[in-house]
């Protein structure tokens, strides 16, 4: 497994997307192609030792609640270590915060081995982005104190948005931040105020696995009436420690009033802890001799405001959207380890034998599944879609770096790609990689649907990441509903101009020349269903539709990744005389063949608003 995905990583990583060409910016003048490899070769080597053999065991002994702490197999505290000492927590940020100043391109490739060995150990993609969020929007202090502390290894941290009653509806939130008594605005770890509210679906919300939880939490500052503001304008951020610190970053001793109020048990990344919280119910009281707290008595917890207040939800964001690029990457390492455990059984298990023109002949023998052209259909398929997405994951994560490091021009157009491409690389992934998970069982057969073979937990971890990060509606909405439409269209158009340079290249070749005459018409169609979807100007009737649009869309950037690709295993192998440049054309040749010709079908609901869905009346269901 890990020998074929290191190759493929090498392939994008160097010879597709050049990244040793990033080597030559002052922010990463100090690594070499010989520092990448070898911090892959580290990763590589974690997940093979730390990870992968515990996959199972997570899954099967699940977190449980003692009453007074969260017990896990000791295999995870065991992985979280042997993670965060190897530095990865830091390791795109600078020298100073104790990082390696990495691009985030080799980041997300070398933190692609976890994904692959076992998704739910750790979840260490929260506390980088937490922290993240700290340092771009907190002050000074809470840098030092929090930020410094997760990326260390030290603390962990979490992302508190959902509520029991409001999901995925943040205008609906009803967590409550109040001043915390006279002198609340000079705290040194930023104003205090005393937070009161239940927070629903928080992965890492508890756990012993390190000495502290950093909490980031949305909540409403009332207003002067004591009322909260309606809608999202009145959500703020705030940074609540599940135990108290000082200005040096030591536990007080304190614990905030913040408490488990259960576990929930999903279908898949059972590794993971995932709770409901009560902020401030009064079950630790914190501070209560000094008066302080709702009460006067220490109910409330104590958190600290990050950035200004009614900003929450900007300051979240930008953790949010580097969330949603590790989610698609989460997803595509999940549809890549069905694929190569499927691959491995079709190659081994011997079933059913080859129709000649006289038909089967029982008397022979018997011959292994790759041998049967359906059985390699669900192979070309989940090949196709998973290192299709592994591509446009990495290109998306190099965009990050062209975003921070590149020049103004280059730097904001970089910007305007991603906001685009950002719905299409959380949300393809999660379902066509889901896909591929559903393939590798059909190939394991009745197999395939036991413990004895990996490719059920696969497919139960994967469903998740349809709903991880903003749900797939939500997705779509986002990218129809603003992504192509913001800036006069402006980003839809870079994003045209991006897919045409590939086209040209590909017009070069003849044996590229129609697939590039394919992607340029599915680029005219979607162009065409989007100005269609809003030519009444009615919202409802253009999002209608959403859903499709994103599936028609994101194959047409996924034919776009593929012909992409194609282009450089030309100019490098024209005769295909390596085995898996052979692979990567087969998978190409099969996404233009058996993919891309579906988005007809979706771009003709988009672009006549067709009102099916919409009309239809409740009490008909």
């Amino acid at each position: 497994m890990t020998t074929s995905l290191r190759s493929t990583l090498d392939f994008l990583l160097y010879d597709w997307l050049q990244a040793e060409s990033l080597t030559a910016r002052e922010r990463f003048a100090d690594h070499s192609r010989e520092t990448f490899d070898a911090v892959m070769d580290t990763c590589e080597r974690i997940a093979r030792e730390k990870y992968a053999p515990f996959n199972r065991t997570v899954d099967v002994q699940e977190p449980h609640f003692d009453g007074e702490k969260v017990i896990l197999p000791q295999c995870t505290y065991e992985a979280r270590q042997a993670y965060a000492e190897s530095g990865m927590l830091s390791a795109a940020q600078d020298y100073e915060l104790g990082g390696m100043q990495l691009p985030y391109v080799v980041e997300s490739a070398a933190g692609s081995f976890f994904g692959c060995a076992s998704i739910s150990i750790g979840s260490n993609l929260l506390t980088t982005g937490n922290a993240n969020a700290i340092l771009v929007h907190g002050t000074p202090m809470q840098q030092q104190v929090f930020a410094a502390n997760e990326f260390n290894g030290r603390w962990a941290g979490t992302m508190c948005l959902s509520e029991p009653q409001a999901g995925s509806s943040l205008s609906d939130i009803t967590t409550r931040a109040e001043a915390d008594g006279e002198g609340f605005e000079t705290d040194p770890l930023g104003p205090r105020y005393r937070l009161r509210g239940n927070k629903m679906w928080i992965s890492s919300g508890d756990h012993e696995l390190t000495e502290n939880i950093v909490h980031l939490v949305l909540a409403k500052i009332p207003g002067p009436d004591g009322k909260l503001v309606p809608g999202v304008k009145g959500i703020s951020l705030f940074i609540v420690p599940k135990k108290l610190v000082d200005t040096e970053g030591q536990l007080t001793g304190e614990r905030n009033d913040v408490a488990l109020a259960g576990l929930n048990h999903k279908l898949g990344w059972r590794g993971t802890t995932n709770t409901l919280l009560n902020f401030g119910e009064g079950k630790y009281p914190v501070r209560a001799e000094q008066g302080g707290g709702l009460d006067g008595r220490g109910a409330g917890a104590i958190g600290y405001l990050v950035g200004k207040p009614g900003e929450g939800l900007k300051c979240m964001f930008h953790m949010m959207n580097e969330a949603r690029i590790a989610i698609g990457m989460a997803a595509t390492m999940l549809g890549l380890a069905g694929y190569y455990a499927s691959l491995d059984y079709a190659k081994t298990r011997l079933q059913g034998r080859p129709i000649s023109e006289g038909g089967k002949d029982a008397s022979s023998p018997q011959v292994r599944l790759i041998e049967h052209a359906d059985v390699k259909r669900m192979l070309l398929a989940q090949k196709s879609y998973s290192e299709g997405a592994l591509a446009l994951n990495l290109y998306c994560a190099k965009l990050v770096d062209e975003g921070r490091t590149g020049s103004a021009e280059a730097a904001a157009q970089a910007k305007l790609l991603l906001e685009v491409l950002t719905p299409i690389a959380k949300s393809w992934p999660s379902e066509f990689c889901l896909e591929a998970n559903s393939l590798a069982i059909q190939i394991h057969g009745g197999y395939g649907y036991t413990r004895d073979f990996p490719v059920e937990q696969y497919w139960r971890d994967n469903r998740l990441n349809m709903i991880h990060e903003g749900t797939h509606g939500i997705q779509a909405a986002d990218l129809l509903g603003r992504k192509v439409i913001m800036q006069g269209g402006a980003g839809l158009q870079l994003l045209a101009r991006t897919i045409g340079a590939t086209i040209a290249q590909a017009r070069q070749r003849p044996e590229l020349a129609p697939y590039a005459d394919q992607l340029a018409q599915a680029l005219q169609d979607v162009s065409a269903a989007t100005q269609a979807a809003w030519s009444t100007g009615n919202p409802n009737e253009a999002l209608a539709n959403a859903v499709p649009y994103m599936q028609a869309f994101g194959h047409m950037v996924l034919a776009w990744m593929w012909l992409d690709v194609a282009c450089k295993v030309l100019a490098q192998d024209a005769t295909l005389s390596i085995a898996a440049n052979v692979g990567r054309m087969g998978a190409a040749r099969y996404f233009y063949h058996y993919e891309l010709p579906k988005i007809g079908a979706w771009l003709r609901v988009v672009g006549t608003r067709d009102p099916t869905c919409m009309a239809m009346a409740e009490e008909a269901f």
